[in-house]
């Protein structure tokens, strides 16, 4: 029987639904089957329902950010009118029932609670009534704000007696949301509220916590990066006219700047993510802010108040400003009414904001204690692996690693704000090639801070120590040293240098370089360890419900048998390097003995070898796709087969087939695919897609350091 965890806050602006995909988050990470469900549908900001198309924002945001299914929850004045017709009864078998379609295939299921109003007593009751009749045990979710420790006591201990009578759920634990969040004035945008640097020790402050009544689950930080709402979002909510639209569906407000100011003293809110807000009237201030644009700082846009336009001549000097992805507003509002109406915008979270969605969820996640709640909660880990305890477990493992990774591509924008990432999550320690004055710039021209600590290496000043290490690697080629300088003016050359003199224990590239450019340097440099035959490769293809390994969907062609045999083994080698139990299916259109021809029978003939070769691997094959992946399809194509409805590594017959299917699979069901990540390498380098995301980098950096430390650790140096 499913466990459940009753969230309920203390307070409105808690930040409750980022709390419940948070911890249903961190519990995945952990290896726990977890179910959402929230009873009531409840607004309780005005925009709320507006930003999300009348869905409810908290299962909007499930649907869109995990596999899960959770049911429309009823909306509030359906439970308050069959409370008011003494409906009670009714009304509580409908909330068991539906939470039954979601308790009945899940080991824990997170329950939303709504948010209390004192002017709607009867909120209260029905936390407390549904708690009761799941069997829930329940969290609380509290804002401290400026509330000192002893006062923290009073409410929590406050709140905790709503559900203290003999039959009803314990309060077991506390999450602490916004800590540090400073009070704001009307005129203060939330984006614009400042942290404070002093810090409380609740754990030890707060007696609830130091005697050990309640768990402190987490702490989470006052974050005003969270509340960043994209352009669009404010010209949705303010109904701004659009004048120019530019970037606006994906530039966000880091913060506002109401200016009427002379030139030399707004320069210095000419930064990136910032709003200006001027009278329409200003043209000096339209002509600085364009000037700024086009010196690569990605404001996020102008607001021209008072239903003002600069003049003509004024907006054509301004075009090629607006060419770099400068969003124009204007409202009918003078600056004084739009400056107010900026502060109050809604900080709930639009359904179709993903980017957003997925901070605010990190943000808890990466703070909940999921392992105290997994033991309290007495559940076992998944076998399979989910995808956000793929990235988690990814992430843990790149940490231990501690290796070097060489970016080639060190002054293109993503990767330098991967590699920023990677350094403050400790992933992998970055090392760029490039001029620090151009990757600085880059990072800048983002918003973004370059660590004094971040290595950065000049290829002009370290080219001529590779050119006599790399003729003798190349000798047999007959490789001459004015050529070998040459080949080095390459940076992705010079960083496959580096990792073939262990100057760096793995190499990413392919942002700006295609596959060829990335690959090729390796073969020849770095080469294949002495247990592989081919390099190949492997996508992690992060499923719904679990992570799977896909090869070789990148490098080989038309494998022959003894090739296809080897990509099975590496990639068995490669899933469980990463956390996921090996079970290998050797695909065709074919199942076991029903099939004959050239295809079939060189799958067949490469699962005797692999199984020859690694007889502790469970290896099966040739079997159809259906077979492998569903039990109930494996049931009667191969009863008899360990490997099929089970398979998590599926090795394709070909690259034609295997490319085609890993791309099917990504686009059709809207599927993250990470890799390809090479295999059979002495050292690690990784290619990534020109159209790469920042994440898909950081990821990618992270895989390469995971695979540089598998290397070491199995002797293939």
């Amino acid at each position: 029987m499913a466990k459940s965890l009753f969230i309920a806050p203390t307070a409105l602006n808690s930040g409750l639904t980022s709390v419940c995909l948070g911890m249903l988050r961190a519990l995945e990470r952990v290896g726990v089957s977890v179910g959402f469900y929230k009873p009531f549908r409840q607004s309780v900001y005005d925009g709320e329902a507006h930003h999300n198309g009348g869905e409810d924002s908290s299962v909007a945001f499930v649907r869109a950010r995990s596999h899960l299914e959770p049911p429309d929850p009823m909306s509030l004045k359906e439970a308050q009118n069959l409370l008011n017709t003494g409906k009670d009864n009714q009304l509580l078998e409908t909330i068991v029932g539906e939470y039954q379609k979601v308790a009945r295939t899940v080991d824990v299921v997170i329950i939303e609670g709504l948010v209390l109003d004192t002017k709607e007593a009867y909120i209260a009751r029905l936390n407390m009534e549904v708690a009761r009749n799941l069997g829930s045990e329940v969290v609380l979710v509290s804002t401290p704000g400026t509330t000192d420790p002893q006062s923290l006591d009073e409410e929590l201990e406050f709140y905790a007696r709503l559900f203290s009578s003999p039959s009803d759920p314990d309060v077991i634990g506390v999450v602490l949301n916004k800590v540090g969040e400073p009070e704001r004035s009307e005129f203060t945008p939330w984006v614009n509220s400042r942290v404070p640097t002093e810090t409380v020790d609740y754990d030890q402050a707060c007696s609830v916590f130091r005697d050990g009544q309640y768990r402190l689950l987490a702490v989470i930080p006052w974050q005003p990066e969270l509340m960043a709402p994209r352009v669009s979002d404010i010209v949705r909510e303010m109904d701004s006219e659009v004048l120019h639209e530019g970037e606006m569906h994906t530039r966000r407000v880091q913060k506002v700047t109401v200016s009427a100011r002379t030139i030399r003293n707004m320069i210095d809110t000419l930064k990136p993510g910032t709003l200006m807000v001027t009278p329409g009237d200003r043209e000096d201030i339209m002509v600085t802010t364009a000037v700024a644009a086009l010196n690569g700082v990605p404001l996020a846009g102008i607001m021209l108040t008072g239903g003002l336009m600069p003049d003509d001549r004024v907006i054509e000097l301004c075009s090629r400003a607006l060419e770099t992805g400068l969003p124009v507003m204007r409202t009918k509002t003078n600056t004084y009414e739009t400056a107010h109406r900026l502060a109050s915008l809604s900080p709930a979270i639009p359904a179709d904001d993903p980017d957003r969605i997925e901070k605010a969820m990190e943000a808890v996640a990466t703070r909940i204690d999921a392992e105290w709640l997994r033991e309290h909660l007495k559940v076992e880990r998944q076998r399979g692996l989910s995808p956000p305890a793929f990235r988690y477990l990814l992430s843990e493992r790149a940490r231990a690693a501690g290796k070097r990774i060489v970016l080639p591509e060190g002054n293109e924008p993503r990767t330098v704000h991967a590699a920023i990432i990677c350094h403050q999550r400790n992933l992998a320690h970055c090392i760029m090639l490039g001029d620090r004055n151009d990757i600085e710039n880059v990072a800048r021209s983002q918003g973004l801070e370059l660590p004094d600590e971040m290595e950065i290496i000049d290829p002009a000043e370290v080219r001529e120590h590779y050119v006599e290490p790399m003729v003798k690697l190349r000798k047999h080629k007959g490789l001459a040293p004015d050529m070998a300088k040459a080949m080095l003016e390459d940076n992705v050359v010079l960083g496959t240098m580096m990792v073939a003199e262990d100057k760096a224990d793995g190499l990413v590239s392919g942002a700006n370089h295609t596959t060829a450019n990335t690959v090729r340097p390796a073969l020849q440099l770095i080469k294949t360890h002495e247990h592989a035959k081919v390099v190949s490769s492997v996508f992690f293809m992060l499923l719904p419900q679990q992570v799977v390994v896909y090869g070789d969907c990148a490098i080989n062609p038309d494998p022959d048998a003894e090739d296809l045999a080897d990509i099975a083994i590496q990639s068995a080698g490669s899933a469980e390097a990463f956390g996921i139990e090996p079970v290998v299916a050797m695909i065709s259109y074919s199942t076991g003995e029903s099939g004959s021809g050239e295809d079939v029978d060189k799958v067949r003939e490469a699962t005797r070898i692999a199984r020859e070769r690694r007889p502790d691997l469970m290896i099966d094959g040739p079997l159809q796709y259906d077979a492998a992946a569903i039990e109930s399809v494996a049931r009667s194509k191969a009863p008899n087969s360990k490997v099929a409805g089970k398979a998590t590594v599926f090795i394709f017959p070909d690259l034609n087939t295997g490319n085609t299917t890993y791309k099917a699979v990504q686009r059709s069901a809207n599927v993250v695919s990470i890799g390809p990540m090479l295999q059979g390498l002495r050292k690690p380098v990784n290619d990534l897609s020109r159209g790469a995301t920042v994440e898909d980098i950081v990821f990618t950096i992270a895989l390469t350091a995971v695979q540089a430390r598998q290397v070491e650790d199995a002797g293939l140096i």
